[in-house]
């Protein structure tokens, strides 16, 4: 530690001749401190929330999804084909999705159908969202439906009943009777063997799968068709790569997302939101910056007779100025630091023990308590935030001391 810290150090602890510099000192240094960690909670609570959404998109978007770059279908058999060499793909399948009407005795509503195969759950989690009944898409005497729980409310349907859900799509192909409306569609009918809820409403507000065949025949689509491949990778696969990979093999014609990717809209909001946080507490940390010049101020003016004897004893005016400097970046630091490790310890908390609650309908909500997640970036990034606000009053300090020792 140089002399001039050291002073700058001794400044900062020791008692001032006036208690006003004593109160704004502390006032300056609990303002950095308050406002550091609100950064760290607030910025975790967004974190808590994106891993929250996450974790219930995750239950139904398929690791990676194939979409093609042009119109709505491709060859799903040939991009499987393409895909058997790839061999951290533990699971590849074949998808329709197309928006459709939904009758249910005389309840009906728009839709978006899901074609996908008997065995879908095993590449997602769909078992897990299942609130009433059972994944099952179809036996030997007849084809089921599985729909979201705002489906269910609107047409007032569930498992077990005895009315068929009715599933209504144009036809793509031949000539209209105008004469017979109805003719204009294709239909199918299917039970109900279960209901599910995500709580995203991505999925819970219009969703239903069906067996795949049955989209193909709605849509009049052959064997090969779809609208997407879906792909589970193997436990221990490098995602990134593999997607990679999968883009170099099919080309610029077909688009490779991961769920970050498929789910872009959600995620770039709750990002949006986070950040445009920031810069609004950011803003609050800079104006508690004034505290420190505030209390700088009034130290310089406490200590003339000091700066005159350090200039006696041969102190240079950038020595005597690096001083105070220092002491403002001093109280940046601490501050920084202190609200870093005690916004830290909060969140820990708040994870641990859930302190503070989410307002509204416990049975309503999916989570009593805000959600909170540390990520170590986040907390370097409010470190540099703090330091350059730091700097930004040594700055100030610096030309104050050096206007006032040119008198």
């Amino acid at each position: 530690m140089n002399l001039t810290t050291k002073i700058a150090w001794r400044y900062l602890k020791a008692k001032k001749t006036h208690n006003a510099v004593n109160i704004i000192s502390i006032i300056s240094v609990c303002g950095v401190v308050i406002a550091t960690t609100a950064l760290v909670c607030v910025l975790s609570v967004f974190n808590g929330f994106a891993g929250l959404m996450s974790d219930k998109l995750a239950k139904l978007d398929p690791q990676v999804k194939i979409q093609p770059v042009i119109g709505k279908t491709l060859n799903a058999d040939s991009i499987i084909n393409v895909l058997r060499s790839v061999e951290d793909i533990e699971l590849s399948q074949p998808v329709v999705e197309e928006q459709a009407l939904a009758i249910y005795s005389d309840k009906q509503m728009p839709v978006n159908i899901k074609g996908i195969s008997h065995d879908y759950n095993k590449l997602t989690q769909f078992d897990d969202v299942i609130r009433f009944g059972e994944f099952e898409l179809g036996d030997s005497t007849d084809k089921y439906a599985i729909i979201s729980i705002l489906v269910a409310s609107n047409l007032q349907s569930g498992t077990g009943f005895y009315d068929y859900l009715r599933i209504y799509t144009p036809k793509r192909q031949g000539v209209i009777n105008i004469a017979n409306p109805a003719g204009a569609f294709r239909q199918d009918s299917l039970h109900i063997s279960a209901i599910y809820q995500t709580d995203q409403n991505t999925y819970d507000r219009d969703m239903v799968f069906l067996p795949i065949e049955v989209a193909k025949r709605l849509l009049s689509y052959d064997n090969n068709t779809a609208t997407a491949v879906e792909l589970k990778l193997r436990k221990n696969a490098d995602e990134t790569a593999v997607i990679n990979r999968i883009s170099s093999m099919l080309g610029d014609d077909y688009t490779v997302n991961d769920r970050l990717m498929q789910q872009a809209s959600a995620y770039k909001m709750v990002n949006v939101e986070k950040w445009v946080t920031f810069l609004l507490l950011s803003f609050i940390l800079i104006i508690a910056s004034f505290n420190v010049i505030s209390s700088l101020s009034l130290l310089i003016i406490e200590k003339d007779e000091s700066i005159t004897t350090f200039r006696n004893l041969g102190a240079t005016n950038r020595q005597i100025t690096q001083i105070f400097v220092t002491e403002g970046l001093l109280i940046s630091f601490i501050g920084a630091l202190t609200g870093i490790l005690l916004g830290v310890i909060l969140c820990l908390l708040q994870q641990e023990f859930g302190l503070i609650k989410l307002a509204g309908d416990k049975a309503a909500v999916i989570i009593d308590s805000y959600p909170v997640q540390l990520i170590f970036s986040d907390l370097i990034i409010v470190f540099a935030m703090v330091a350059v606000v730091g700097l930004f009053t040594s700055v100030i300090t610096a030309l104050f001391m050096r206007a006032r020792l040119n008198k």
